[in-house]
């Protein structure tokens, strides 16, 4: 019987069942959430997302290795609720079962703050709308140290150092500092594809990375994303209204295509997914325009009622289950088909009005990392509004990590 303590076959003693203690507990859960900086990036920037911002910046120390600063101008926290957040499974997301059956939201877990303060060192920052005062949160590897008033900006900021500390043997499996980088890169890229209407800054040790304007226009981001040589390639795909699952997004002509689907990036109602239904459909799609090992670049938002997908399928969230995956797949396959008959592949995608808004925007075009802004990046400054200009111009082409599914 399980959890009765016995003997095995061969005669070999078996150990009681025990609880474990809450610090071991603890660091199995967050192994299941952090596995390297990128991950906690991907969740800060969701925890501020879901908190209405419309400017958030990133700043990395040695790939995230040494801090990650997160901040953005959202609704903040209330102490009491910047507390309890620290609390596993404590999250103001969802209150019933009945909610994981439509989500709406990226977070709804409840585990990502605690799961990141077992592993590092913590701080928050933040000041909810209407208080005059903010308030500064410390947890050293799973406890608060400190809780006071401090002056703050309306928004969050969360600051992680001393990663993995206390878990040597995750240090072990970083990989070096440029890869790190690529990684946390590519995932930021990919959260201002999805929401172009908020504006991303990434700065590494100091020196700008990556922004998006935040304009609203997904064309804008994909020029920020891709560079515009690669933006005059794509193709608009939009499966129309009224449909159950709606289609929208870019996926370039089939003379631009990449060794790998690293420059595919899918969404389900705005969450960033893996997903072997839609890498199938653009595959189908595909047949007879690009050779064999030849992959097309795709940005593509997917649509449906939350009530027919599931996004409570593992720890990280970036995996969802629908209840019609066949239909998923049909209208998935016919945007696609649709965008790449009813272009002339022999002429640039994007109409003039598009075209001018390039020139304009890229007109001062940087290298991919730019020299440093004129403040520090690395002071860890609230987001406000000194951060729109450096949003203009930067461009970063290559995305690198590849998000997609395993075996493809």
């Amino acid at each position: 019987m399980a959890g009765v303590p016995g003997r095995c076959k061969k005669g070999i003693s078996m150990a009681k069942v025990v609880v474990l203690e809450k610090d071991v507990a603890d660091k199995i859960a967050a192994g299941e959430v952090v596995d390297r900086p990128a991950s906690i990036v991907k969740e800060l920037v969701e925890n501020s997302l879901d908190a209405g911002a419309t400017r958030v910046e990133v700043e990395l120390e040695e790939g995230g290795r040494r801090r990650i600063t997160v901040t953005d101008n959202g609704c903040g926290m209330m102490l009491e609720d910047a507390v309890l957040a620290l609390e596993r499974h404590a999250t103001s997301k969802i209150r019933a079962a009945d909610d994981l059956y439509a989500i709406r939201t990226l977070g709804f877990r409840g585990e990502a703050l605690p799961s990141i303060a077992a592993v590092s060192t913590l701080r928050i920052l933040t000041c909810a709308e209407g208080e005059e005062t903010g308030i500064a949160v410390t947890v050293e590897r799973g406890e608060v140290s400190a809780a006071e008033q401090r002056g703050a900006p309306r928004g969050t900021q969360v600051t992680v150092t001393e990663l993995f500390a206390n878990v040597p043997a995750r240090l072990k499996f970083l990989k070096a500092v440029p890869t790190e980088l690529s990684h946390i890169v590519d995932l930021v890229i990919r959260f201002a594809l999805s929401y172009p209407d908020v504006a991303f800054r990434l700065s590494h040790n100091g020196r700008a990375v990556f922004a998006s304007q935040g304009s609203g226009d997904p064309l804008n981001t994909v020029v920020a994303a891709y560079g515009r040589e690669v933006a005059r390639e794509m193709l608009p795909v939009d499966s129309g209204e009224g449909a159950p699952v709606r289609v929208q997004g870019y996926i370039s002509r089939p003379a631009v295509t990449r060794t790998s689907r690293s420059y595919q990036s899918f969404f389900v109602n705005r969450r960033l997914v893996r997903t072997p239904i839609l890498t199938r459909a653009l595959d189908e799609a595909y047949k007879g325009y690009v050779p064999a090992g030849r992959f097309p670049i795709a940005c593509l938002f997917v649509t449906v009622d939350p009530a027919v997908v599931d996004v409570n399928v593992h720890p990280t969230k970036m995996e969802v289950r629908f209840a019609a995956e066949r239909d998923v797949f049909q209208a998935a396959l016919r945007a696609a088909r649709q965008a790449l008959a009813g272009a002339n592949l022999a002429m640039p995608a994007l109409p003039p009005r598009v075209e001018q808004s390039i020139q304009v925007q890229t007109a001062g075009e940087r290298p991919a990392v730019a020299p440093p802004p004129a403040p520090s990046a690395g002071s860890g400054a609230p987001v406000g509004e000194a951060l729109e200009d450096p949003f203009a111009g930067l461009v970063v082409r290559e995305p690198v990590a590849d998000l997609a599914p395993k075996g493809k």
